[in-house]
């Protein structure tokens, strides 16, 4: 008898899977270790949360992309894998969403760099512009933003 051995993905496997399933929450997390998280550390700047640890708080991360952008999505022929080792990959990738709130068309490009560890992801961490961002969710753009203060951390202190 046979036992059903588990595929073990590597890092561009895991990538590619997960922007595949990036508005669907459940299935994006499932990619992930239980101590898994996403990071994207620049959202700081806007005051929005830039660390997801747990597949719960993945998955919910992944789903309020589908309320802020009407067709969040990546296509094969936008993503750009630059390094590429079994256990980490880096890549670039656009998406082309419109926001719900303002009906803007952004082009978002993401770099991200995965590390994967036994077959799931255990670290995900993307950068975007986070001007892009906020003029496209923001009604008013970057006007909408608070006055900056004397010191300025584009990504959190901690």
């Amino acid at each position: 008898m046979r036992k059903n051995k588990r595929l073990v993905l590597d890092a561009r496997t895991l990538l590619l899977e997960f922007l595949a399933a990036v508005t669907h929450g459940r299935d994006a997390a499932a990619l992930f270790a239980e101590d898994g998280a996403v990071e994207l550390p620049f959202l700081h700047s806007l005051g929005i949360p830039w660390r997801h640890q747990g597949r719960r708080a993945i998955s919910e991360l992944q789903d309020s992309l589908a309320g802020l952008y009407l067709d969040f999505a990546f296509k094969p022929e936008d993503t750009h894998v630059l390094i590429d080792t079994p256990e980490q990959v880096f890549a670039e990738y656009m998406a082309h969403p419109t926001a719900r709130a303002t009906g803007r068309t952004v082009h978002h490009l993401f770099t991200g760099r995965l590390v994967a560890e036994n077959g799931q992801i255990k670290l995900l961490r993307e950068s975007l512009n986070p001007v892009a961002v906020a003029q496209a969710l923001l009604p008013g753009g970057v006007k909408d933003l608070p006055d900056p203060e004397k010191v300025i951390f584009s990504v959190s202190p901690d």
